[in-house]
């Protein structure tokens, strides 16, 4: 009856073998599922395609994706078909099971008694041979054959028998890899052997799960392959922008470089024409002098030409009358110191950009500006005293601040705390700055010149009554304002001038040649010191040192402060900076090394050459030392 109820659905579960195998194992559902869009999976395959996932849950069919694990029940439904189909699998003919159509189109198992060659019906693999249904009977039949064992028809019995003792394969040695009989397993064991379906269902789980693993890593390769995409996609517009940024940086700056070439070429141009314009105007002059001498010297040759005595005498009388001048060209120049201003400018900017584009990147990032110049500001207040100098103790407040205390006399430590220590105390040796100034003091002036600078005057920063020469070597002091351009570094209250080298570290050493050394300065000072007002005159402030000289009276000057100093006979001074030491020495240059004041300090910004001339005929002259 039951065959009877089965027989018709058999034909219908037939071609459903395809729907009823898993996408994942490709093999009938164990336990099926159904994710929510609707593809069936084993549900142990479904746990090893997503073990390890906290997120990116996808359907491994459709790539459908969900934002969390599903909650996943088995399809009992699927189940009951999956089980009808496997129930159906022995009444189907056994080249179906071993991937023959029916069609004929491969040949069947042959019965091994038949003459005829009939179709097998069963394999005896006690026997080896495969029997119809008619040699079959006796399988059936006899108590005999009771015990033999019976399966579907095969065609390989020969590779089933074992090739040494001729029995049957029905083991299998995992540490050999290969099925032995049952003779072969004396030789085998001591190795872990088992039947061979025990085995096959191993070997099956095995690969499954290396299948699922592939498809796993599969899955990962795939997500990395789309990850790295888009990762270089997003590389490649980032460095598309930047590089718009940088090229509109550039086109900035070469913007600001051509304006700049722009103004420079202007500025002579407007010069040049001031030169060509009076120069037309000479020449008209020049012009009209040249026509007046013709007049004459032709009135002249036509009186010689009189014959009439009274006559030659009356134009001869008129003629000595008039008189010419000798024809004078005056000097006619182009502005020197503007066209150096103007050079000095592309040059210092042609400078900055080589040492900007030379320096290494990481010093790009940190490069910060030397000094910035503080804010100018006019304290109408703040003026020379009748000797040119501000009068100490006994000034009034300035307007605008606190009156200021009384301040000791000046020291060679003034600009430092008083730290002063008994006299009686032993000193003190551990300061390697003390010692290294006394060193200083006993070397020659062959030694000193080991530190030698070449110092040059910065044009921008000369005040408008100082006349520099010598290619910037030579200071002296103007009866004429020279017509200098702004510039927010020159001095406008004080006739002064800085050096165009600055020092932020290291041992320097320059001199000074003197002529009529009477009202002059020099020292050395920060660049943000001011630039207008009494504030801006050397040692008038806390941001500058010097020694100056004032008739036949020597002082040294730091911070309002003055300390009168010996006379000295020298004309040439030297000045050594060490900077990291924290001294200035100022020196009188001849045979012998004459010191004329010193000063100690904690310097903090960069420093700078300073001069300061005041008188007419006073000239310093800076030393080009080898």
């Amino acid at each position: 009856m039951a065959e009877l109820l089965r027989a018709p659905s058999a034909p219908s579960l037939a071609g459903l073998e395809e729907e009823l195998t898993c996408s994942i194992c490709l093999c009938l559902f164990d336990s099926p599922v159904t994710t929510p869009c609707g593809h069936n999976f084993c549900g142990p395959c479904l746990d090893v395609t997503w073990s390890g996932l906290l997120q990116g849950f996808s359907c491994p069919q459709c790539r459908a994706s969900f934002p969390r694990r599903p909650e996943l029940q088995k399809n009992t439904v699927l189940c009951r078909v999956v089980e009808q189909f496997q129930s159906s699998q022995p009444a189907a003919p056994a080249e179906e099971k071993r991937g023959g159509d029916g069609d004929g189109s491969r040949p069947e198992v042959a019965c091994d008694s038949c003459l005829e060659a009939a179709a097998a019906a069963r394999t005896c693999l006690t026997c080896m041979a495969s029997f119809c249904a008619e040699h079959l009977r006796p399988h059936q039949e006899s108590p005999a054959f009771r015990d033999h064992q019976l399966c579907a028809p095969l065609r390989d019995l020969p590779r089933r028998k074992c090739p040494e003792h001729n029995k049957l394969l029905e083991f299998y040695c995992r540490e050999h890899a290969g099925c032995i009989c049952c003779v072969c397993l004396v030789s085998h064991k001591a190795c872990a052997t088992g039947p061979v379906p025990a085995a096959k269902a191993e070997k099956e789980s095995q690969l499954k799960n290396r299948l699922t693993e592939l498809y796993n890593q599969s899955e990962k390769a795939s997500l990395a392959l789309d990850e790295v995409r888009v990762l270089q996609r997003q590389a490649s517009e980032t460095a598309a922008r930047k590089m718009d940024l940088l090229r509109s940086e550039f086109l900035e700056i070469k913007a600001l470089i051509e304006e700049e070439e722009n103004q420079a070429m202007k500025k002579v141009e407007e010069e040049e024409k001031r030169v060509c314009d009076k120069f037309d105007y000479v020449h008209n002059v020049l012009g009209k002098k040249k026509n007046e001498i013709q007049v004459i010297r032709d009135q002249i040759e036509m009186a010689l030409t009189e014959d009439d005595d009274i006559a030659f005498l009356k134009k001869a009388a008129k003629l000595r009358h008039t008189s010419t001048k000798d024809v004078f060209i005056p000097r006619i120049d182009l502005d020197q110191n503007l066209i150096h201003t103007i050079y000095q400018g592309a040059f210092s900017l042609k400078e900055v950009v080589k040492r900007t584009v030379n320096q290494p990147q990481e010093k790009k990032m940190e490069a910060t500006p030397q000094w910035k110049p503080k804010a100018f500001q006019i304290n109408p207040s703040n003026k020379l005293s009748a000797s040119g100098r501000k009068a100490v103790g006994s000034q009034a407040p300035k307007i605008g601040k606190a009156p200021q205390k009384p301040q000791p006399e000046l020291s060679e430590d003034a600009d430092t705390k008083d730290k002063r220590k008994p006299a009686k105390s032993a000193p003190n040796t551990a300061n390697p700055c003390a010692t290294s100034l006394e060193s200083f003091l006993t070397k020659s002036r062959e030694e000193l010149l080991e530190y030698a600078a070449k110092i040059t005057l910065d044009f921008n920063t000369a005040h408008n009554k100082v006349l520099l020469s010598d290619r910037n070597t030579r200071m002296s002091v103007s009866e004429i304002p020279q017509k200098y351009s702004h510039h927010p570094q020159r001095f406008t209250y004080c006739s002064q001038v800085l050096g165009f080298q600055c020092f932020k570290r290291g041992i320097h050493y320059w001199e000074v040649e003197l002529q009529r050394n009477n009202f002059c300065g020099i020292g050395i000072c920060y660049g943000s010191m001011d630039r207008q007002g009494a504030d801006s005159r050397l040692g008038r402030n806390s941001s500058s040192w010097c020694i100056e000289w004032f008739n036949s009276k020597i002082s040294a000057w730091h911070n309002d402060l003055e300390k009168c100093l010996p006379n000295t006979k020298a004309t040439k001074i030297g000045v050594l900076l060490n900077y990291e030491g924290g001294f200035v020495i100022f020196l009188g240059v001849g045979e012998k090394h004459n010191l004329i004041y010193k000063f100690k300090a904690q310097f903090t910004e960069a420093l700078y050459p300073a001069f300061w001339v005041f008188s007419s005929g006073t000239m310093l002259s800076l030393c080009q030392l080898k």
